[in-house]
């Protein structure tokens, strides 16, 4: 019997716990979230029309849907705050699918899609390619619309600030990528690690 009672006053304060509630005396302070910045991407048309008024080098993210790493490249490194800063201060930022079928038109020049098996692939993201068709690749480009440098595969932040900043500001006019990234880069490296 006495078993009975104990087991019936716990059940009944485990109940009674259950429903009771602690308002807080303060209310809580809540914080908006941090607005996101993001770059702002162009398509190349755009980024094109813009150059002939105001020139800036550009950095091209070619990709595809189906590419697992442009995914990733897509949300570790194009969404750092001192990339993000830095590709919309010095850049005209394109993203261009490798497979998208309409024609595209530069200048007097127009770019078509080509099919072939299973898979096409558009004459515009060949020739930023060299051919060397490969997701994701970064492809830079100076004020005038030449090629600087593809670069193919995932990059991840530090090396991808690296890369920008050096293009940017002409370092690879000046000295070795090796020699920049121990040297001269130190300048920027800091604007990385602060805006995690």
């Amino acid at each position: 019997m006495n078993r009975l009672l104990l087991f019936f006053a716990a059940f009944v304060l485990l109940t009674i716990s259950a429903f009771r509630t602690n308002l807080p005396i303060e209310p809580a302070i809540v914080k908006p979230p941090a607005e996101a910045r993001h770059i702002n991407w162009l398509t190349i048309q755009e980024a094109y029309a813009l150059t002939q008024k105001k020139p800036k080098k550009f950095v091209v993210d070619v990709y595809t849907d189906w590419c697992g790493w442009c995914k990733v490249m897509d949300r570790e490194t194009f969404s750092k705050p001192a990339i993000v800063d830095y590709v919309n201060e010095n850049y005209y930022a394109v993203r261009f699918n490798a497979e998208q079928t309409g024609d595209v038109t530069l200048g007097k020049q127009t770019f078509k899609y080509i099919s072939g098996g299973s898979r096409g692939v558009h004459e515009l993201a060949a020739a930023l390619l060299k051919n060397q068709m490969s997701y994701p690749t970064t492809v830079f480009l100076d004020e005038k619309f030449n090629l600087i440098q593809p670069i193919a595969g995932y990059l991840e932040p530090r090396t991808f600030h690296q890369i920008i900043t050096y293009f940017g500001k002409n370092y690879h006019q000046k000295e070795p990528f090796d020699q920049y990234k121990t040297g001269s880069y130190k300048e920027y490296q800091s604007s990385l690690t602060a805006g995690k």
